[in-house]
Formats: structure tokens, C-alpha cells, sequence
């Protein structure tokens, strides 16, 4: 299947960007290469970009399509070490740097990914299948107790410690190696009711837990934001693109410490701290996406975008 990718946001992308001809650029989560397309094509193909992904296939794919920008420059990595990963290729400091967090369409429509909760594939889920571990190694090996906190802190999900409990009685009897054979542990925690009721799959915040576990995709979040923070020129920008309200929390709550970073008392007459601020937030709120783009591609519709400018 090809690696298509429809990028969300993107005019908003562009616009809080601020591309510039000659500007210097990373997207940290390359996929097809769909936002680092359009920045490339903003600064009318002069810009240097420098795209990171850690799926070998979302490289080969944006490789074929952007390859003929001089500019741009595809990194095999984890955009937690993109700090490394840009000294590493000899980036100079950025313009400006963009995180997509999430899966890509083209993970979740290839069953064999593990991904989606509506085809019947091999558990995997992983965003790099050259190392890691899977979704069903994962599942085989964990605690009731530590995939019931996986399950509420990652997925926020209700029924974490039914779900929890039922997957450990189940595989104790045949092990859960299908995306399907997880979905059935999910239908028979949840209440048949709760389940009528729910705005989409009910497996879907399950799936969402697993992955993030998998692919440990939050726990150095706030290192990563940090890190492209000062990667940054004075006046560069980072964007962050959230699927859920987890995520989000996560990048708001770094944007606002990063912005007030003060420890000192409150009522205290002046800062001892000594804490500078790194960043000015600049999109009040998260951006959303319009109800156009949300009807046309209905994957954009739980999409947040923040926006902080490096002091």
C-alpha cells in the first residue's frame, strides 16, 4: 500500500509557521511528508528541511516525494532524539520545527500494522518495526495492575481495571496475539449498554493506551518539546499537533512552564529563582480544525494545534 498521507491543519501549519524563503525547518514526525511538503513549497523550494521518523517506511515514502528538494534531508529516528539526531546531520539552529504526534493514516489503514481496532491483523502497533516490542509480547508479559494504569493514564478509559482483569484471565487460556482477539477482551468488559452509547469504537482508547505504551510516545514528551525548544533561533517557532486530550495536556502544561517558569511565592516581591522564560505562547488556546477540513477528512476532527515562539 502506498504511504499516502493527507496532512492535517496544514494551512494553519503554514500560517503560524511563518515560513521564509531560505529558512531552516524539522518536522519531527515526517510521515508521508505532507506538512514538510508544504513548507518546502512555501519557501519555493529554498528552504532546508530536516524530517525525522522513525518508520522506515514513512522515510522511503517522503524520500520518493521530496527527494528532489536540495533542502531536505530525511533523519531515521525518534523525534524524542532530535536533538542528537539534527547535531548528528549538522543542522544549523531552526526556524522553525512542527510535532504530528499520533499514527499517520497510512499506519492505520495497513492492517498489518496492528493499528486499527476494525481489521483482524497481528498485534505489533509498533512505529519502528525494527526494534521494540509488540502490542502482543507486551500484553503476554504485563501485570493486571500496571495495564490497568496504562490503560486509565494513557487511554482514560473507564472500564481500564474490567478490561485489565478480563485480558489476564484470557490469555491464560490462549494468548492475545490479533487486533481482534483484543477487541473481543474490550466487548466483553464494557457493558453492552455503555457500548450502544459510545461516540465511536469502543476499543479505541484501549488501542490508543497500548500503542502509546508500545512506542512509549508520552513519558519523555516534556524532554523532547524542551529539547526542540533549544534547537531553536531566537524567534523560531514550534507547532504541536495533539490527537487527544492527554497529549495536549501534556504540551500545553510544558508551553506554560516553559513560558512562567518562576518557582518563586507567589506574593513574593521579586523573582529569586532566577528561571528565564524560554518561550512566548502564541495561538490563544489550541487551534482547531475548520468544519471544512473535519468533513473532509473526518481523522482531522479531534486535531489541536499549539504554538509557542522561542524568546
Amino acid at each position: 500500500m502506498a504511504f499516502v498521507h493527507e496532512p492535517v491543519l496544514l494551512q494553519e501549519v503554514l500560517q503560524w509557521m511563518n515560513v521564509r524563503e531560505g529558512g531552516v525547518y524539522a518536522d519531527g514526525t515526517l510521515g508521508g511528508g505532507g506538512h514538510s511538503g508544504a513548507i518546502l513549497a512555501a519557501s519555493n523550494g529554498t528552504a532546508t528541511l530536516y524530517g525525522i521518523d522513525r518508520d522506515e517506511n514513512a522515510i522511503a515514502a517522503a524520500t520518493a516525494r521530496l527527494g528532489g528538494y536540495a533542502g531536505f534531508h530525511a533523519l531515521h529516528g525518534n523525534f524524542h532524539d532530535a536533538k542528537e539526531l539534527l547535531k548528528e546531520a549538522g543542522a544549523p539552529m531552526l526556524d522553525g520545527a512542527l510535532l504530528d504526534l499520533g499514527v499517520s493514516s497510512p499506519q492505520l489503514d495497513q492492517a498489518e500494522r496492528g493499528f486499527s481496532y476494525h481489521e483482524d491483523a497481528p498485534l505489533d502497533m509498533r512505529m519502528d518495526q525494527s526494534q521494540g516490542i509488540t502490542a502482543a509480547e507486551l500484553l503476554a508479559s504485563i501485570s493486571e495492575q500496571e495495564l490497568t494504569r496504562i490503560l486509565r493514564d494513557y487511554g482514560e478509559e473507564k472500564w481500564a481495571a474490567r478490561i485489565a482483569k478480563i485480558l489476564v484471565e484470557r490469555r491464560q487460556e490462549h494468548p492475545i496475539l490479533t487486533t481482534q482477539d483484543l477487541v473481543k477482551v474490550v466487548d466483553a468488559a464494557i457493558p453492552k449498554a455503555v457500548r450502544r452509547k459510545d461516540d465511536g469504537h469502543p476499543a479505541r482508547r484501549t488501542f490508543q493506551a497500548v500503542r502509546i505504551a508500545v512506542n512509549d510516545e508520552l513519558d519523555p514528551l516534556d524532554r523532547a518539546l524542551e529539547d526542540f525548544v533549544d534547537c531553536l533561533k531566537p524567534g523560531g517557532r514550534l507547532l504541536v499537533i495533539t490527537f487527544h486530550s492527554l497529549e495536549d495536556r501534556l504540551t500545553k502544561r510544558c508551553f506554560q512552564r516553559l513560558q512562567n517558569p518562576c518557582i518563586c511565592p507567589p506574593k513574593a516581591p521579586i523573582c529569586t529563582c532566577g528561571r528565564k522564560p524560554k518561550v512566548r505562547i502564541l495561538a490563544k488556546g489550541a487551534v482547531p480544525p475548520t468544519e471544512e477540513e473535519v468533513a473532509r477528512n473526518p481523522r482531522a476532527r479531534s486535531a489541536k494545534l499549539r504554538v509557542a515562539e522561542k524568546l
